[in-house]
């Protein structure tokens, strides 16, 4: 288990885990998840209720899947903004291919530190990525103070089902068998030993919801997805 001593340990833990495994992310990702994280970043897109006209922010874009999403709801802006260089490599040639360069901005910047303005966004979005902030109150102030007023911020993150059935088989799954897959199929194996070990530590359900409102958002709601596998947070500025 991972003990990091402050928030600046972590982050320097999770940005050079993620420029370690980002060659074979999307591929496991999608393996790991049987596809379903897909499904699950196009209903936070929905329950977004991204415009046409607005802008929007994706936060920990890593390889980009949540802002290519995003982008075919044609909002006025999209920026992305993760602190890993080479996820966004990944990120840039997939935009590239999509033909997506004159609508998606890509920028290399920390969560916790936004390099925007106050007000500056109609939504902020975060893909499995809350978890992995160094510190997640610092970060969901960061995105409380882009935001519009009344400005939506949508999270996307792993839950721990409620069911004991499901959390016995999710936990199986997370523990057991991911971690196995990811060192068959990457050579930095141990950031599948690190996914299991952030879920089980992050404050999900109300407690997240708490530390929403501690950053000063309102009207906050959770839907489960998939059976409490993974929950959308949505709140407003």
């Amino acid at each position: 288990m991972n003990s990091f001593t402050s928030s600046k340990e972590k982050r320097k833990y999770v940005r050079n885990m993620f420029n370690s495994i980002f060659e074979r992310y999307d591929f496991l990702n999608h393996l790991l998840s049987a596809g379903v994280d897909k499904r699950w970043r196009r209903k936070a897109i929905i329950i977004s209720g991204l415009n046409q006209g607005e802008s929007f922010l994706d936060v920990a874009c890593g390889t980009g899947d949540l802002s290519i999403e995003a982008s075919k709801r044609k909002p006025e802006k999209i920026v992305a903004i993760d602190f890993a260089e080479k996820m966004l490599r990944g990120f840039v040639e997939k935009k590239r291919k999509l033909n997506l360069d004159g609508i998606i901005d890509i920028v290399q910047g920390d969560a916790e530190k936004l390099p925007f303005a106050e007000g500056m966004f109609d939504v902020a979005s975060v893909a499995f990525g809350v978890r992995n902030f160094g510190d997640t109150g610092a970060g969901l102030r960061e995105m409380h103070r882009v935001l519009k007023k009344n400005g939506r911020l949508v999270v996307l993150e792993f839950s721990k089902p409620n069911r004991p059935i499901f959390r016995s088989l999710y936990f199986f799954y997370f523990r057991r068998i991911l971690p196995l897959i990811g060192r068959i199929f990457s050579p930095y194996g141990k950031a599948y030993n690190y996914l299991p070990e952030s879920v089980s530590a992050f404050p999900d359900g109300k407690e997240f919801e708490e530390e929403m409102v501690k950053a000063g958002f309102h009207d906050i709601k959770s839907i489960p997805l998939t059976f409490g596998i993974a929950t959308v947070y949505v709140g407003k500025a």
